[in-house]
């Protein structure tokens, strides 16, 4: 992938909340955060996708990270880059023991075709135009460009 667009120094906090590690608080903070996503110029006929991949990474926060417990909490945050709109930045970050993305198997590997791990990191890399992982697997970036006529 092409390197981000984004200059951290110029991001624009557009969401930020805190929630309990439950899936109903998952559906709620989405249910929030997908207007103002969908308000953003980056890429509105991308808004299903950029939803599921953050589904996705709030969902590993909450069952793996934080293994369910509703006393230890998950942040998410959006961010865009405020010059001509030139993309988003959508952070995910829990409060579990970290995890290695680079030792989750590849799910469409023959070999691990059947198993039920993987595939959330994978749907999060094909949906979003990059996707990193910091603070020992505890933080998700997901990015996405904007629409080139939303830039300068």
């Amino acid at each position: 992938m092409g390197a981000c667009l984004l200059e951290r120094d110029k991001l624009v906090p557009k969401f930020c909340k805190i929630i309990p590690s439950t899936l109903a608080a998952l559906d709620n903070v989405l249910e929030e955060l997908m207007p103002v996503v969908g308000a953003m110029c980056c890429a509105p006929e991308h808004t299903d996708d950029m939803e599921l991949a953050l589904g996705e990474a709030l969902a590993k926060a909450i069952v793996h990270g934080n293994e369910g417990n509703p006393n230890k909490k998950v942040a998410v945050a959006c961010f865009c880059e405020c010059e001509a709109d030139k993309g988003l930045l959508l952070v995910v970050r829990d409060e579990g023991p970290g995890f290695d993305p680079d030792a989750v198997p590849d799910p469409t590997a023959s070999e691990s075709i059947y198993s039920a791990h993987g595939r959330g990191i994978y749907l999060m890399r094909q949906f979003m135009d990059e996707v990193e992982f910091w603070s020992g697997g505890r933080e998700v970036e997901l990015r996405k460009r904007g629409k080139p006529e939303c830039r300068s």
